[in-house]
């Protein structure tokens, strides 16, 4: 029987939801509260930059749990932020007050979108991050804007395919040398960047955006050299922080998220995190990361349960080989590890219609491998990975 007869979980986006998932799987009977700021049941947030966007899918087609709540047996607390917490008092305080006292914790508040620092208040300046925003980038597009997408990782990449497969004219700006070249390195970069140039994209790398044009609408996009990029939409995609506001005052440990154990338990007896906001030592990769991905989000939320349930001295390290995906026009990009780019970096491929599965190894080990439209050798290399196996038994899988 567990020791705890109430559990709070705020967040209630898909680690939020797993998680109060799992504490009903494993038989816990007691008091269970999801707390979420946002107003819908949870989504998944994926398709915002893909389907959703282009107005392929519905709102409702995301839903992350389409059949009834009604066997979870939790109390929903919806579009209510949570402000604050007391940890002496075992208390979530939310925006307006109210408190919800908690004997155990799970958080899973994930991310917001980053925002520029001269980022001003125009219309048709948008981030993305919520099903309300796709939603209303979406009817914006529908005014046919020349669009910018500023930054190239994988939700700017993502928005400018989209709004190019509509038939836009889009311009996408990245700071970097090349489209994601922080994370899977130039050279992957260099050839992501001709998969959006050969569909119409126009690529600006090595290129910041001094200010923004317009008064009331935005107009344009002046950039560090001079260039002029007009435009009546523009789609911020910097990446996210972690939602750790409400949480200074209180005594959990921040670093870039909620500082974590391996067990993914915080530094404050009773409470766990999981998803895009626990920073936690990965014991595989003797490396403490914060990885901002769906899989990891479901692996972390089961793992994070197990240690709030369990006995103490019974929790195991959460030791993972992330795994990563990105849809962009009819390229399907599937990664797993822990990618840098110093690594040595081998390729196989590409193709003409764009296969290529590149193997990253650090001192003769491999560390993270990428496939473009190559599915089945990502989870074969996958599990390398997790068994610590060499590069050239990667190799062997690769080339078989």
């Amino acid at each position: 029987m567990s020791r705890f007869r109430k559990i709070a979980v705020v967040g209630a986006s898909l680690a939020g939801l797993r998680a109060v998932e799992f504490i009903r799987r494993a038989d816990f009977d007691g008091q269970l509260i999801l707390i979420g700021d946002e107003p819908h049941l949870p989504y998944d947030r994926p398709p915002l930059s893909k389907e959703v966007l282009r107005g392929e899918w519905t709102p409702e087609r995301i839903a992350l749990r389409p059949k009834s709540y009604d066997d979870l047996n939790a109390e929903l607390v919806l579009g209510r932020r949570a402000v604050g917490l007391r940890t002496d008092t075992r208390e979530v305080v939310l925006e307006g007050g109210e408190t919800v006292p908690y004997e155990g914790l799970v958080i899973a508040t994930g991310g917001r979108a980053r925002r520029l620092p001269n980022q001003p208040a125009l219309d048709g300046v948008f981030t993305l991050r919520t099903l309300d925003d796709s939603l209303a980038i979406r009817a914006a597009l529908g005014a046919k804007p020349r669009v910018a997408v500023i930054g190239a990782g994988f939700i700017g990449a993502e928005v400018a395919a989209s709004a190019r497969q509509l038939g836009l004219d889009v311009t996408m700006i990245e700071a970097l040398e090349t489209p994601l070249a922080r994370t899977l390195g130039p050279e992957l970069g260099r050839l992501l960047q001709q998969v959006h140039e050969r569909r119409g994209v126009r690529v600006l790398c090595g290129r910041t955006v001094e200010r923004f044009e317009g008064t009331r609408t935005v107009t344009g996009l002046t950039l560090d050299d001079g260039t002029t990029v007009e435009c009546e939409l523009v789609v911020v995609g910097i990446g996210m922080a972690p939602s750790v506001s409400w949480l200074e005052d209180s005594a959990v440990e921040l670093d870039d998220g909620v500082r974590c154990d391996e067990t993914l338990a915080a530094s404050v007896p009773g409470i766990v995190a999981a998803g895009d906001v626990a920073n936690w030592e990965n014991p595989l990769f003797e490396e403490r990361m914060r990885v901002e991905h769906w899989t990891n989000a479901v692996e972390q939320a089961r793992h994070a349960v197990g240690t709030l349930l369990g006995a103490s001295d019974e929790a195991k390290p959460f030791s993972s080989a992330p795994m990563f995906w990105s849809d962009q026009f009819d390229l399907r990009i599937q990664g797993a590890g822990r990618p840098r780019p110093t690594d040595d970096l081998t390729l196989i491929g590409p193709t003409e219609d764009d296969k290529l599965v590149a193997l990253y190894a650090r001192a003769g080990r491999l560390v993270a491998v990428v496939a473009f439209n190559r599915p089945p050798k990502l989870i074969q290399l996958r599990m390398l990975i997790a068994k610590r196996g060499s590069f050239d038994e990667a190799l062997k899988i690769a080339e078989s």
